[in-house]
């Protein structure tokens, strides 16, 4: 029932309660980035529960080695008891309220990702009682299906591993991916081996490539590196060096032929603001669960559409933030328009994860190389209690 606001009062509705979830799996099989091993999963939802019967499902993302934990304390310390009460539809209001309160202690980290987290529940909550995707609400939809790519390519044991990560790509192949993301960072030679074992395997059949050393190297070897790879016609090179060395993305982006891509570790409108100003990349990858949620979002779309920079979500975290990414990529306009233009993909991580599969009584499927667009409102995903508690910390 859609409910008109005049018949249901949404200046009457209020946040009753919120709920944060920490939920944890130890991994059967750990595996690496450049930063270290990952031994355990993850999440921080965030529920959002209103007086009039709608729940709102958001989530915190737990950004490189951080504990869930962390976040699910900055909801709680922070934000909950002054939110309480409020209405949820108010998301621009809530949104400066959170930051303005924090802005001393917070801006970025797991504070930023706390406001995040709320964010995509009060939107949530605002699709359901509008009985709309939330991509309507952003505006609508400029698709209604989205191309994902493959993000995978981690180690089991180190260095050494091109036979099986080019075996892996096969997989990939198979599996109907033709977008991948390969993770770097293990030494530049070691990179590069990877790399033509990965290309040679799959022998340029209709297969783009990204790569993403997660801040790996300092200038120097980031750009050997990029000039080591400048024949492989990449669709991007993602975090090159440290997110504080703005001056080094620029310098990379000035000197290489490939888009510099960057942004999973900034945060929000003003920390956006500054690594566009200096030129830093040609693709911008805010991840909905630390940049400011969907309404920091949209905050960020329009800069980047101010600055000419193309906006491709970074996406990690459970079902819940799958689902919110998604409604954005929907909703995101291309940057420079044309008939042909390149369209923004869905990061698709492969690796193990119980917080996808099992989550949400719909998880995303590939089907015909495509994810489509959920029709129903909100993020448009029911919660699996059963999981919730399989997985509770």
């Amino acid at each position: 029932m859609v409910h008109a606001i005049g018949e249901k009062g949404n200046a009457k509705m209020k946040i009753q309660s919120i709920n944060v979830h920490v939920l944890k799996s130890d991994l059967e099989v750990p595996f690496a980035f450049s930063q270290g091993w990952v031994r355990q999963r993850g999440a921080t939802l965030i529920e959002v529960i209103t007086d009039k019967g709608l729940t709102g499902w958001g989530e915190a993302f737990q950004q490189g080695l951080e504990a869930p934990e962390i976040a699910a304390v900055a909801v709680k310390s922070c934000f909950s008891d002054m939110l309480v009460g409020q209405n949820p539809l108010d998301t621009e209001v809530l949104w400066f309220q959170m930051y303005n309160r924090s802005r001393d202690f917070g801006r970025k980290g797991a504070v930023m990702a706390a406001i995040s987290g709320i964010d995509i529940a009060l939107w949530d909550i605002a699709g359901q009682f509008y009985q709309q995707p939330i991509s309507q609400l952003l505006g609508g939809a400029f698709r209604t299906k989205v191309q994902p790519y493959a993000t995978g390519f981690y180690r089991v044991s180190g260095q050494g591993e091109a036979k099986r990560l080019a075996d892996e790509g096969l997989m990939h192949y198979e599996n109907g991916f033709r977008l991948m993301k390969v993770k770097l960072g293990f030494g530049v030679d070691d990179d590069v081996a990877v790399m033509k074992a990965i290309t040679s395997a799959l022998n340029n059949n209709d297969v783009t490539l990204m790569v993403d050393t997660n801040h790996a190297y300092g200038r120097r070897e980031a750009l050997l590196l990029g000039q080591r790879l400048a024949d492989m016609n990449l669709r991007w090179y993602e975090e090159p060096v440290v997110p504080e060395d703005i001056e080094g993305y620029a310098e990379l982006r000035a000197r290489l032929p490939m888009a510099i891509a960057g942004g999973e570790n900034e945060h929000g409108l003003y920390g956006f603001n500054a690594l566009f100003a200096a030129g830093g990349v040609d693709v911008a990858q805010p991840d909905i669960g630390s940049c400011g949620g969907f309404t920091g979002a949209r905050h960020i779309t329009t800069l980047a559409q101010a600055h000419g920079i193309e906006v491709n979500p970074h996406v990690w975290g459970s079902a819940v933030a799958q689902a919110a990414s998604l409604q954005w990529i929907a909703a995101l306009p291309v940057t420079n328009h044309s008939l042909f233009a390149r369209q923004p993909i869905l990061e698709y991580d492969q690796s193990s994860h119980p917080f996808r599969r099992e989550l949400t009584t719909t998880p995303i499927e590939l089907e015909d190389g495509f994810v489509s667009l959920p029709k129903a409102p909100g993020l448009g995903i029911t919660i699996r209690s059963d999981t919730l508690k399989k997985y509770q910390a």
